[in-house]
């Protein structure tokens, strides 16, 4: 009896897949693809030329500052942000080069202003973010800002999916030069095409109309008949990656154009569509649908050139990974577009869920390679071994961020604080402090504010080769990290990772073949000189020594 049961649950899980197939084929879906959405989310399929570098921006070196989040979170308002300045500059950690002012989330409304711009918090910023951004630009400093990547921030208030344009504008207007995009509230790009019946283009007095057997198709675009619509076909599977569909028009003059998709009408969900006009893209998304009408017509506004123009009607979105490359490609285009004279600065921030490494060097000057940052050692420890692994995706302009500094928070021991700022130096991460600073300044006999101010870990972190460091030895109780460094230098790091003073050698033999004749060093956190190619040091629970090569 039991065996005839579960025949018949294998029988109607067959037939339910299958019908499952029909159905995603009707809506021009291959099912395969589908499944392997749920497999291969944070894969990238978009293929993108490996030397496109994203050209915004100002980042030649990792950028240096302050973040209002890791102290403050929601705590904020003008008169902290401009003393956290004034302490910047008088304490001589902007001298040092942290330029950067940085207000995290909850600078801002719940509400957008008259004309849909977003504005500062109308109590807490009440003199306006363009004011206090030129009172920070007074002091020789430069001011960031916080959005995020969906239809709210991570503290729920309204965020720049859509409105990317718009909130570019605004930024420019007020003079930001950083900006730090979050992940909160984000929603995926539907990987489903709407199904095309034609194309119009209306050209003063008269319409051209593309159906499709005027298409080139490519992929797994095809043709199915229809007799309900007027031209009784329209084009399917243009969605998930797998399609397209290209036409070719002549137009009689440049200009901008109505372009008109008349779509049939399917399923209760939306769909996505990119339309490519010679060289430019058109996003254009469809509302789910009733379908009480067989067809419906979507419209933008298309640059033409005089002569020939090819059309290309496509949906790349397969995976997860692919809606956040272009979500935030949409966005840094915006910043560089709206901003040419006084670039700013692009930190992408999705926590590196969909392997940023692959696409954003593309999208933006740094990006997050792990989970938020906390000042417990463990965790700065699991973020140091899992941005580690991406050296080779690092490089001027482009850089991989294992999150703000902790150094000065929490209970971290003036050994953890200093391991932390020189592990984050030798990955060349951004530095961009997280501690409260106003209690300092230039005289100040602080361990923490030694350590941040400390100029040769800072030379490291901002060489302009832009290397980031590989472990090149690993025991159960230390890491040795080696940095490529400009004028045929290089920094060695070793790190104690165990809670104990331990005593560990150092041995140039060991480093890689082209630097190991170098015989003298300098260990940064002491000035002391070493010399020879072999000796050994004691170094602090979870501390580190820095050499750097004569």
């Amino acid at each position: 009896m039991v065996k005839y049961v579960i025949a018949g649950i294998i029988i109607l899980i067959v037939v339910l897949f299958l019908l499952w197939c029909l159905h995603q084929k009707k809506q021009g879906l291959c099912p395969i693809c589908t499944l392997k959405q749920f497999v291969c989310k944070s894969k990238l399929t978009i293929r993108i030329p490996g030397n496109e570098f994203y050209n915004g921006g100002d980042a030649p070196t990792p950028p240096m500052g302050w973040s209002s989040w890791n102290s403050f979170r929601n705590n904020i308002d003008e008169n902290l942000i401009y003393d956290t300045a004034v302490a910047l500059k008088e304490s001589g950690l902007a001298e040092a080069g942290y330029k950067y002012v940085n207000l995290d989330d909850c600078w801002h409304s719940s509400v957008r202003d008259e004309n849909g711009c977003l504005q500062g918090d109308l109590s807490l910023f009440s003199s306006g973010i363009d004011t206090l951004c030129a009172k920070i630009n007074a002091l020789g400093l430069k001011m960031g800002l916080y959005s995020s990547n969906g239809d709210y921030t991570c503290e729920d208030l309204p965020a720049s999916l859509g409105y990317e344009k718009k909130d570019a504008d605004t930024f420019a207007r007020w003079g930001v030069e950083y900006f730090k995009y979050d992940f909160c509230h984000n929603v995926k790009i539907p990987s489903v095409a709407p199904l095309v019946e034609k194309v119009e283009i209306r050209m003063g007095e008269k319409t051209i109309n593309l159906v499709s057997d005027d298409a080139k198709l490519s992929g797994l675009a095809c043709i199915n008949n229809d007799k309900r619509l007027e031209s009784g076909k329209y084009i399917s599977f243009l969605g998930q990656g797998k399609g397209k569909a290209e036409f070719n028009l002549d137009c009689e003059k440049n200009g901008s154009y109505p372009l008109t998709l008349v779509v049939k009408k399917s399923g209760r969900y939306t769909k996505y569509l990119i339309v490519q006009v010679n060289d430019k893209f058109y996003e254009m998304f469809f509302p789910e649908t009733k379908a009480w009408s067989t067809v419906g017509r979507y419209q933008c506004e298309v640059e033409l050139n005089k002569g020939e123009n090819r059309i290309a009607l496509f949906n790349p979105v397969c995976t997860r990974a692919d809606s956040a490359y272009i979500q935030y490609k949409r966005m840094g285009e915006a910043l560089r577009n709206a901003s040419p004279d006084k670039p700013i600065t692009y930190s992408i921030c999705e926590w590196g869920r969909n392997n940023p490494k692959n696409w954003a060097w593309n999208a933006g000057n740094l990006w997050r390679t792990t989970p938020d940052i906390r000042p417990y050692w463990k965790w700065i420890n699991i973020i140091y071994n899992k941005n580690l692994a991406l050296a080779e995706f690092a490089g001027p302009g482009h850089w991989n961020d294992p999150d703000m500094l902790e150094v000065g928070n929490g209970k971290l021991t003036v050994d953890e604080n200093r391991t932390h700022f020189s592990l984050w130096c030798m990955m060349s991460a951004p530095l961009i402090l997280g501690n409260d600073i106003r209690k300092y300044n230039v005289d100040s006999n602080d361990d923490v504010l030694e350590i941040l101010k400390n100029r040769q870990m800072i030379a490291i972190d901002q060489d302009e080769l832009g290397h980031q460091c590989v472990r090149y030895k690993r025991t159960s109780k230390a890491d040795w990290l080696v940095k490529k460094l400009s004028g045929n230098r290089h920094a060695v790091c070793i790190y104690n990772r165990t809670s104990k003073l331990t005593e560990l050698s150092f041995n140039s033999s060991d480093l890689p073949a082209e630097i190991t004749q170098i015989s003298e060093y300098t260990e940064v956190w002491s000035n002391k000189k070493y010399k020879g190619q072999a000796f050994k040091i004691a170094v602090n629970p979870h501390g580190c020594a820095v050499f750097v090569s004569k």
